[in-house]
């Protein structure tokens, strides 16, 4: 009976892994749709566990084959979210010289990086007063690269004159994204992956493409509309209207610090 009850360090390891996986399997999924679908998965592999210790053969078996031939679907339907926690373990760089436990941040979802947010805010606000619109990537973790080999490759420290120039509407520069990284703009006229979910009509295609970016990656994407002159925050996919400057600065200096 007392094997039953017992519990060793390996078994602590077990389920402290368990539960810094479920952690970054939440954050991917929050606020997406696909939360309703792992409930629906999680009660289906509950039912089956349930059935088989009874020895319910018949209803097990059913919701086993169920399980067992559900495999592919699943992955078809968690594609992005897949894709973005590989990217996400591929990106760790776990040779970097500050050592695997600093790098891979197990406990921490903000990355330290020299991000000057007052420019970039004072930037996004001057814009939105003229409702000049304007899209900007900030790199995190994952690289963009995929989206900057076919942009306009650019070095230039970030300031708030530079991006009021590249968002000028007479600008050569003006179409697309500007991605950010380490407080460099790195390249400007960047064509983002447009999102495929349902998105408000009131979102234009500057909005869907922040979504889309950051469904795939960890970036931060900062939006503003044409239309209206609004400011979004745009991270894991999900849009946050930004009601002024320094909640602006605060929202990046949080990511970013």
């Amino acid at each position: 009976m007392l094997d039953f009850i017992s519990f060793s360090l390996l078994d602590f390891l077990d389920i402290l892994l368990v539960a810094v996986l479920l952690y970054y399997v939440y954050n991917l999924l929050r606020g997406t749709v696909a939360i309703p679908i792992v409930i629906g998965i999680s009660i289906l592999a509950l039912v089956w566990q349930v059935t088989s210790t009874l020895k319910m053969e018949m209803i097990s078996n059913i919701l086993g084959t169920l399980i067992g031939t559900g495999v592919i679907a699943i992955l078809i339907v968690f594609q992005p979210e897949i894709r973005k926690f590989l990217l996400m373990l591929g990106s760790s760089k776990f040779t970097s010289k500050k050592g695997l436990i600093d790098r891979f941040k197990f406990l921490k979802t903000e990355i330290s990086s020299e991000i000057d947010g007052k420019s970039i805010a004072k930037a996004c606000f001057d814009l939105s007063s003229t409702k000049t619109g304007l899209l900007i990537v900030l790199e995190r973790i994952n690289s963009l690269d995929f989206v900057r080999q076919e942009a306009d490759i650019m070095n230039a420290e970030v300031n708030t004159v530079i991006l009021e120039s590249i968002f000028f509407r007479n600008s050569p520069l003006h179409d697309g994204a500007v991605i950010i990284k380490d407080n460099f703009i790195t390249a400007t006229r960047a064509v983002l992956p447009l999102s495929s979910s349902s998105l408000p009509p009131r979102y234009g295609l500057r909005h869907r493409a922040a979504v889309g970016v950051s469904e795939r990656t960890d970036c931060v994407c900062l939006v503003v509309s044409e239309e209206t002159g609004g400011v979004s925050y745009v991270k894991n996919g999900e849009i946050i209207t930004v009601a002024n400057y320094s909640q602006l600065v605060e929202k990046i200096n949080i990511d970013f610090s």
